[in-house]
């Protein structure tokens, strides 16, 4: 595989860091905040994402920029190919985790989700890239919400009929195929629309974020235990050293095994605490999770750029 021109660890880093502060900052606001509201009214706060903002930015992401169909093949299969991975480590995690399994399943699909927002910054060190980026997202969202929920329905007990109802329902599943539909269309929304949208998605992350601090367990944030640390070393450290070494026997272009990889080493997404709280899963552990990926992320994201470039 073709290197890119090196880049210095301090280019490497700052583009990473200046996401990830703010996000551990807003987590520590949420902390703050915490016993000024109820735990009703953090769980309307998380139902509010759920039906509203989280879908709106899953949407913008979506359908602002176009699919482009030379490399949807090579990027769809291979982040379908990540996100399949990730579950299947993570079930070899279940004698670990909680014994309820709906409360697995909210914290098991930390193993595979990612977080967007970090996505078109770190791919941005890598070189200019985020078009594939874009299709990457464009695919990986809706088969990571179609486990999430198909778990998390499982775990509620749901029959195969019950849990397809809950997936063509699910806000996010609805939200994420008719953005890539827009976007694979080339439709560009009208102005006013999309300025709305964009308002609503800008609102989704700090709070959810928030929403993160308020209910997460932060004695257990720098406690690796056997469960937790092996979702994180999942997320961090195996998807994308399995990702790099496919990619470079796989003999890929550059700018392709790049996103890939970047993919493969997001940390997971605040989404998951909100998609778990709506289903009833315990709270604590995915918010716990979502800390522990986004803190350790800021050591183990730059490495694989780093190597990458």
């Amino acid at each position: 595989m073709r290197k890119l021109p090196r880049t210095s660890a301090n280019q490497t880093m700052i583009p990473i860091l200046s996401v990830l502060i703010p996000t551990m900052g807003i987590i520590i606001l949420g902390r703050v905040f915490r016993e000024r509201l109820s735990v009703d009214a953090w769980r309307g706060i998380d139902r509010l994402n759920f039906e509203l903002l989280f879908p709106c930015l899953i949407f913008s992401a979506a359908a602002s920029r176009p699919i482009a169909f030379d490399d949807a093949a090579v990027i769809g299969a291979g982040v379908w190919i990540i996100l399949s991975l990730g579950l299947s480590l993570g079930w070899l995690l279940r004698p670990f985790g909680p014994a309820k399994f709906l409360d697995f399943a909210g914290a098991w699909q930390t193993a595979w989700r990612f977080n967007t927002a970090i996505a078109f910054v770190a791919v941005g060190a890598v070189g200019n890239a985020a078009p594939l980026m874009s299709v990457a997202i464009g695919f990986a969202v809706p088969l990571a919400n179609v486990f999430a929920i198909t778990a998390l329905s499982r775990g509620n007990g749901l029959g195969p009929l019950s849990v397809l109802a809950q997936i063509a329902r699910n806000p996010f599943f609805i939200a994420s195929v008719s953005g890539m539909c827009v976007g694979a269309a080339g439709i560009t929304l009208p102005g006013v629309l999309k300025q709305g949208v964009d308002y609503l998605a800008g609102a989704a992350i700090p709070i959810a974020l928030m929403a993160v601090g308020a209910t997460m367990d932060w004695g257990a944030m720098f406690r690796l235990n056997r469960f937790t640390g092996g979702i994180t070393t999942i997320k961090l450290l195996i998807l994308p050293a399995v990702t790099w070494l496919c990619v470079t026997l796989a003999g890929l272009p550059p700018a392709q095994a790049n996103v890939l990889v970047v993919f493969a080493a997001l940390p997971t997404a605040s989404a998951a605490h909100v998609l778990a709280s709506v289903y009833g899963a315990e709270r604590k552990l995915p918010a716990t999770l979502i800390a522990q990926s986004t803190l350790l992320s800021a050591l183990t994201l730059p490495l694989w750029i780093y190597l990458l470039t």
